[in-house]
């Protein structure tokens, strides 16, 4: 996956800007974005604090493997399954 060249606090940083006032079109010229990256961003990091996107990715971590951890129990289990399936 493509790291972005801005971290959650910038992010965050950039949102606030817009809270303030600012119109989406005048921050993406000013920081160099497009106006697809802004609204996804505000669609994912709207109304957050940097705590919270910290927090947020944290879990994401989590998330991600414990999903791994299940596909592979899951494989095990249909290994397990056909092995005892066979007639020897």
């Amino acid at each position: 996956m493509k790291r972005s060249r801005f971290s959650e606090e910038q992010i965050i940083g950039i949102l606030k800007e817009h809270q303030a006032g600012l119109g989406a079109k005048e921050l993406c010229r000013k920081h160099g974005i497009s106006d697809a990256a802004f609204y996804k961003w505000r669609s994912r990091y709207g109304g957050m604090e940097v705590s919270d996107a910290r927090r947020l990715k944290a879990l994401e971590a989590e998330n991600a493997k414990l999903k791994k951890m299940l596909a592979e129990q899951m494989f095990n289990v249909a290994t397990l399954k056909e092995m005892l399936g066979k007639n020897f």
